[in-house]
């Protein structure tokens, strides 16, 4: 009796393995492979025409990353642009030195914000008031502590509009520095953007980062701009997105060109703040895309669980390990390939690793946000 109980457990879950197993070469297969694959050319500038842009960046005691990023959006090669800074009341020089940068540069449109009207406590006010103030259609949005890879970032990112687009979703990594907070940063980025981008080449585009956005300042207005979501501190580039992002209106670009590069958190304090403002926006997505990043989150668990059990039951060890070793040389390929396209390096070799911890880690901060207080901006 307890044999025949213990043949058919194994039976289940060597079922609930190979199904997890077959969902998640699916989602590697049919959804992650559009950015692993994804043929990525330079754009040239000749016969294009350059519309005026404007650089939108909302800023709160960001004085030393000012200092340090403006000049290099000020040295882009694009004819003509403006970069609009708004000065959210801050209390650490940044307004001296702002406005005595403005005296000798001509392209940088300040706003000054003295007084706190910003009662949801989040980046969406400053941001919509610089939007507001924008002397051009077509936005690019960043933030202070990001930078541009090289000259070409305003170029790369306009060229990808066509004649129906309105919103460019771009990649921003973070850069690379010594240490394993480093490392799950780097990868946690990769996989975010992994997901976002393939989705939006799929035709569901559900989110980009704040950290490298473009859309018609039109699309903004017609919108209404962040009003359907004030109250949530995070959401001014995912919750937007996923509000007026349709497969017409909407494109990728991840060429070197076209890349942001953002300073990562220090500590692990600030990493987990900054998780827990991205990761509460994440139940007012749609029931469709929650479902679709639901599913595969929950085969990933299901599929090391069912392999786990699998060696304690009267299983040949050679299915478990054979199903391990198959998904890892697949989850090794798109994984590896991705990296390579957004410029990651050697990345992808910590994934199975790295994956493990956020099974985790991710739902333990999901966890956290629904009985804590919002997190918030600064």
């Amino acid at each position: 009796m307890i044999e025949t109980y213990f043949k058919l457990l194994s039976y289940i879950v060597l079922g609930i393995a190979g199904s997890s197993l077959l969902i998640q070469l699916i989602y590697y297969w049919a959804v992650f492979s559009h950015v692993s694959f994804f043929k990525s050319k330079k754009i040239v500038s000749e016969n294009l025409i350059l519309p005026p842009v404007s650089i939108v960046i909302s800023a709160r005691n960001e004085y030393l990353n000012l200092e340090r990023n403006l000049p290099m959006l000020f040295a882009q090669d694009y004819p003509d642009f403006e970069v609009v800074v708004v000065n959210d009341c801050s209390d650490d020089g940044s307004e001296e030195m702002l406005t005595n940068l403005a005296r000798k540069e001509p392209k940088l449109n300040l706003v000054h914000i003295r007084q706190s009207l910003n009662f949801f406590q989040g980046k969406k006010f400053p941001l919509s008031i610089g939007i507001k103030s924008a002397k051009n259609d077509i936005l690019l949005l960043t933030d202070a502590d990001c930078a541009p890879l090289n000259n070409q970032w305003i170029q790369s990112m306009v060229a990808s509009y066509k004649e129906k687009t309105e919103l460019v979703i771009g990649y921003g990594p973070y850069r690379k520095k010594f240490g394993f907070l480093n490392l799950l940063i780097r990868f946690d980025t990769l996989h975010i953007g992994l997901q976002y981008l393939s989705y939006a080449l799929s035709g569901v585009p559900y989110m980009g980062v704040g950290r490298n956005l473009s859309y018609h300042k039109s699309l903004f207005l017609r919108n209404k701009g962040f009003t359907s979501h004030y109250n949530i501190s995070s959401g001014d580039d995912d919750l937007f997105v996923a509000k007026v992002a349709s497969k017409k209106n909407t494109r990728i670009v991840i060429h070197e060109d076209s890349r942001t590069i953002s300073e990562p958190s220090k500590n692990f304090s600030a990493w987990i703040r900054q998780k827990r403002r991205h990761l509460s926006t994440g139940k007012y997505y749609s029931l469709g895309m929650k479902f679709r990043l639901g599913l595969y989150s929950l085969t990933q668990f299901t599929f090391y669980a069912a392999c786990a059990g699998l060696y304690f039951l009267p299983v040949h060890f050679v299915f478990p390990t054979a199903m391990l070793g198959f998904r890892l040389i697949n989850q090794y390929i798109i994984f590896g390939a991705a990296s390579k396209r957004l410029g990651e390096k050697s990345i992808w070799l910590v994934t199975p690793f790295a994956e493990l911890f956020f099974m985790f880690f991710n739902p333990v901060i999901a966890f956290t946000n629904i009985f804590s207080r919002q997190v918030r901006w600064k």
